[in-house]
């Protein structure tokens, strides 16, 4: 007859299976979900007026989702702008709970075009910043003064953060020329778009694009290795996205296999992420 401590040992694994079934459970996840390999997203926040931050922060923290946010100067709902005294606090916090961080510039400065130069001579571009003294007028600036502006945001992050920011930068808009980015890239800054169906629409109209349309959108149309793009707050949507889409949409998924990376560990940017600025500070042991 087998001892009891046998009958014990036995058990044990089946213990331990149920204990793992039932945790997972808990979470919403399959054990299959948990053996297979994630299937990684990017999501990454530009800044906004800033009211639906602090609610953004929470859904974030509750899911135990990371993501890369890129900061302007912006005029905000209240305080002195999303980099400014009064937000400082909240972008401290986002730092302690392990987000990065990249420039979006200062001023929110779109890049209209290019200017004619001769043979030789750095290029120069027609700006026109959406927030700050210059808000809507056009601008002429050298390659220098585009570098000088992309690293005004970065150093401001810093300061806040006390965390290093990437040496990536995304163009307000998207808009971005090939003198653009080698001028970015010649500073240290290598630019960062999205993926088409990372593109979650809470720029447009709600009247025409729902919420309940963009989340079935982006549910049935992101793909592993996608980057996903919104905004802390944006001024002309009637009907907020980040109150009603963000939380159905990081569970949504969560649910299907996929799981949240910051741009740190996009294969895309890695190699020059380190080259930068070096490999990623080892994570305290627990």
């Amino acid at each position: 007859m087998a001892s009891g401590r046998s009958t014990i040992r036995r058990g044990r694994p089946a213990l331990a299976a149920a204990l793992l079934a039932a945790a997972l459970a808990a979470v919403g996840m399959h054990p299959a979900q948990a053996a297979a390999p994630c299937k990684p997203v990017y999501l990454t926040l530009d800044t906004g007026h800033m009211a639906v931050a602090p609610m953004m922060a929470e859904v974030l923290n509750k899911h135990q989702v990371k993501v890369t946010f890129f900061a302007a100067n912006e005029r905000t709902q209240t305080g002195d702008g999303s980099l400014g005294a009064q937000w400082a606090p909240w972008w401290k916090a986002r730092a302690a709970e392990g987000h990065e961080f990249a420039s979006h510039t200062w001023d929110h400065v779109y890049w209209r075009g290019d200017l004619p130069v001769a043979g030789g001579e750095p290029p120069r571009f027609k700006m026109r910043p959406s927030a700050g003294p210059s808000e809507g007028k056009d601008l002429t600036w050298t390659a220098a003064q585009y570098c000088e502006e992309i690293g005004k945001s970065a150093k401001r992050l810093e300061a806040i953060t006390g965390k290093k920011t990437l040496p990536l930068f995304r163009a307000p808009g998207g808009k971005t020329s090939p003198a653009l980015l080698a001028t970015a890239k010649s500073c240290g800054y290598e630019h960062v778009g999205w993926s088409p169906a990372g593109f979650l629409g809470d720029e447009l109209a709600s009247e025409k694009y729902p919420n309940d349309f963009l989340l079935k959108k982006a549910l049935r149309d992101l793909r592993s290795g996608d980057i996903l793009l919104a905004h802390l707050g944006i001024w002309s949507r009637k009907d907020p996205w980040a109150p009603k889409v963000l939380e159905p949409l990081i569970t949504g998924l969560q649910s299907r296999g996929f799981c949240f990376k910051t741009l740190r560990e996009h294969p895309q940017y890695k190699d020059w992420i380190e080259a930068q600025s070096g490999p990623a500070p080892a994570k305290p042991a627990k």
